[in-house]
């Protein structure tokens, strides 16, 4: 039988992210074989995968990233279980390091079978849940391309946002931004009216005749009335026609036409936890 140095036990430490015991454990059934101790970690990272299976992980870390250029952007959200995981340090540094990588990749099938430092994304995510004890999965994965990308991350990686601009022009870093800080903080479900799906929008008609039949309005006036409310719904809940948050008097389309006239949002993607 090979003989385990504290040593051997640090290194795999270092390589698995394993707490001490598991790590002089694994590489005691492994006879001091290293590769074959970090499968055994990996085994029992599938092992508790399958034990948690059930348990919600709505916490986590949302993470959006842009390419050099600023032409290609995504968003991930590495959940786990617990706030406490979700926030830790080395957690987010991993969920960052998975957006990085993502940006390579138009899928998440694609990601997950992506290498990350050796095993595939995929397995990194069950032997981290070997590791660290939670049910940890990529809930989300969104890619954007455009002229130009911006993109906003909400202070403790709750939620990400990208934002799509039709042209690089001066001024398009801190515009993309701002627009990218109005979808992380007013959710819109579309990018205009083109992008509201018809049962959504029959769903709100209806909504609005049945108040106004319960105010006593006729029903030869609903249809007409009802439009004007869906018009309303439109503006709340679509990207470029919501007042933006830093000057309600602007819609957002009036924003960015206020940096260049021709300047428009192409589109958004937002990622949060829960």
């Amino acid at each position: 039988m090979a003989t385990i140095t504290a040593a051997d036990v640090n290194k795999l430490r270092t390589i698995t992210g394993a707490g001490m015991m598991d790590c002089k454990k694994a590489l005691v059934e492994a006879d001091g074989d290293f590769d074959l101790a970090i499968e055994n970690l990996r085994k029992k990272g599938q092992k508790v995968a399958a034990n948690r299976s059930d348990r919600e992980s709505t916490e986590g870390a949302a993470i959006a990233v842009v390419n050099a250029d600023k032409t290609a952007g995504v968003v991930i959200t590495l959940n786990c279980e617990t706030d406490f995981v979700g926030m830790n340090e080395n957690f987010v540094k991993m969920a960052t390091e998975m957006a990085n990588l993502a940006l390579n990749f138009n899928t998440k099938e694609e990601f997950l079978a992506a290498d990350f430092n050796g095993i595939t994304v995929a397995d990194k995510l069950i032997e981290q849940t070997g590791v660290i004890g939670e049910k940890l999965e990529i809930r989300t994965f969104e890619k954007l391309e455009g002229a130009f990308i911006g993109s906003y991350i909400h202070s403790g990686n709750k939620i990400a946002t990208l934002v799509a601009l039709s042209a690089n022009v001066e001024g398009a870093d801190e515009v993309s931004r701002n627009v990218s800080m109005q979808a992380a903080a007013m959710a819109p479900i579309a990018l205009n009216e083109e992008g509201v799906d018809a049962e959504t929008i029959a769903k709100e008609i209806e909504i609005a005749k049945d108040i106004l039949r319960q105010e006593g309005k006729a029903e030869a006036m609903l249809d007409n009335i009802a439009k004007g409310k869906l018009a309303r719904f439109f503006k709340d809940n679509t990207l470029v026609n919501q007042d933006y948050i830093k000057d309600n008097k602007l819609s957002v389309a009036a924003y960015v036409k206020s940096l260049d006239k021709d300047l428009i949002v192409t589109g958004f993607k937002r990622a949060a936890l829960g």
